[in-house]
């Protein structure tokens, strides 16, 4: 079945008769006549009834016609989206990030999406995770740039990239030459991470766990800016993105393992809210930037 035949029945369905129904669709009533024999033969029964004077609609036509009007309107209507240029997106999207995104990777965004949709208005919130989950929820945000979260419960989680988190410490700490560090090799060294209440900090626990590591969790800070700041100054370590650390800073960032600390960010929204186009477009770019961001592989979709 193509397109045509379905423009072709509803022609004729809405105006029962060969002769209209063709001068609408711009072909020769013979033509009309062909396609819609092919219609009835690729649905195996007829859906117009010829035998009288007049063009009349079958059960089965009548009953097909409800999905056919559905499917076009449909389609034109993503026709109209795509004819449509880009300067005709407007509105306001509110977008939720973690601080580790708005270093960078969100500011970027921003950037290209403004000089692509100067008519749209962006609000940008820094949170953490759960404040997003909670914004999203209530209809504070549109969408967030974040960490999975354990319970998605109505939103939607989109995976973007897989993170490894890396050990930071200044190059005059022990560790600093080290190529990869075992987690268990963590014990008792004196770390600056993020409280409990973060969902990173979870995941750094379990892993610690996992490997029956205890590390000396000297302070606990909940700005990652913070806790570079602390290991550029101190005998210490933190464990945090890759893309949170500066090129410039001088720090050292050492790969983990055994288990290897995996981070999966995602764009977060509504399952059973729809978009709009704004919003749609900002989503659209954030994938598209994810996917040459460098910081991370690509996710599996899980």
């Amino acid at each position: 079945m193509e397109l045509r035949h379905l423009r072709y029945f509803l022609a004729l369905a809405e105006s029962l008769n060969f002769t209209r129904a063709a001068e609408r669709v711009h072909v020769t009533q013979s033509t009309l006549s062909h396609q819609i024999r092919q219609l009835e033969e690729e649905v195996g029964q007829p859906l117009f009834d010829r035998s009288g004077r007049r063009v009349l609609m079958t059960e089965a036509g009548d009953a097909f016609l409800a999905y056919a009007q559905r499917a076009l309107k449909e389609i034109d209507q993503g026709l109209g989206e795509l004819k449509r240029g880009r300067h005709d997106v407007t509105g306001v999207v509110r977008i939720g990030t973690t601080h580790t995104f708005n270093l960078g990777f969100i500011p970027a965004c921003v950037a290209l999406f403004l000089a692509r949709h100067p008519t749209v208005r962006l609000v940008v919130e820094e949170l953490e995770a759960d404040a997003i989950i909670n914004r999203i929820e209530s209809g504070a945000l549109d969408l967030g740039v974040s960490y999975r979260p354990s319970a998605p419960g109505a939103l939607r989680f989109e995976p973007l990239f897989n993170e490894e988190l890396v050990l930071a410490v200044r190059a005059a700490h022990g560790l600093a030459r080290r190529k990869r560090i075992r987690m268990i090799e963590l014990h008792r060294e004196p770390l600056v991470l993020l409280p409990a209440t973060f969902a990173t900090r979870r995941l750094l626990d379990e892993c610690f766990a996992a490997a029956g590591a205890e590390p000396d969790i000297v302070a606990e800070m909940n700005s990652v800016a913070s806790m570079i700041g602390v290991v550029a100054r101190a005998n210490v370590g933190a464990i945090v993105a890759p893309n949170a650390v500066a090129r410039d800073s001088g720090l050292r960032m050492i790969p983990l393992e055994n288990p290897t600390p995996v981070r999966t960010p995602g764009l977060l929204f509504k399952a059973d809210h729809p978009l709009d186009r704004a919003a749609k477009a900002f989503a659209a770019l954030v994938r598209k930037q994810a996917m040459g961001a460098g910081g991370g592989q690509a996710a599996s979709g899980s």
